[in-house]
């Protein structure tokens, strides 16, 4: 049997972190098949266990450093 993984879709504001409930900036999928969300802080915290476990690891936590195009000037 051949296994393809697609590529996963972004992160929304709907997706939250299975830790703590905060937005999640970290998607992990393991070998099992199943996959845990993170925020970025128990992404990092967790990071070197969940690279022995995963199979993949998408990692959106560099959106925290960017202002949306469409903040007006006092949100920026």
């Amino acid at each position: 049997m051949t296994t393809v993984l697609t590529p996963a879709s972004p992160l929304t504001a709907a997706d939250r972190c299975d830790r703590c409930g905060a937005q999640a900036y970290l998607r992990v999928v393991l070998a099992s098949g199943g996959e845990l969300l993170f925020c970025a802080h128990h992404g990092r915290k967790f990071e070197p266990e969940l690279k022995k476990i995963a199979v993949e690891i998408q990692d959106e936590s560099g959106r925290l450093g960017t202002t949306a195009a469409t903040a007006a000037d006092d949100e920026r």
